[in-house]
């Protein structure tokens, strides 16, 4: 009977280390979905960057085709 007694409390006390031990293993972080949300804005900064810069580029190339003709002209 002591023996079984042993063996209960025992694996009570093992199944309540078990059960402390799987709670924090749940990533429970609010941080985790932000990160997404900053790569997504950062891509989209990017791309604005790199749309502006376009847009520059083929303005100055019409500014010289536009001087081209001017001279052209003469």
């Amino acid at each position: 009977m002591n023996k079984i007694l042993a063996s209960l409390i025992a694996g009570l006390f093992a199944a309540g280390v078990f059960a402390q031990a799987a709670a924090p293993a749940t990533p429970a972080t609010p941080a985790t979905p932000a990160a997404p949300a900053k790569v997504e804005a950062k891509a989209d900064a990017k791309a604005a960057k790199k749309a502006e810069v376009k847009k520059k580029v083929a303005v100055k190339k019409a500014e010289k085709a536009a001087e081209k003709k001017d001279d052209a002209k003469k």
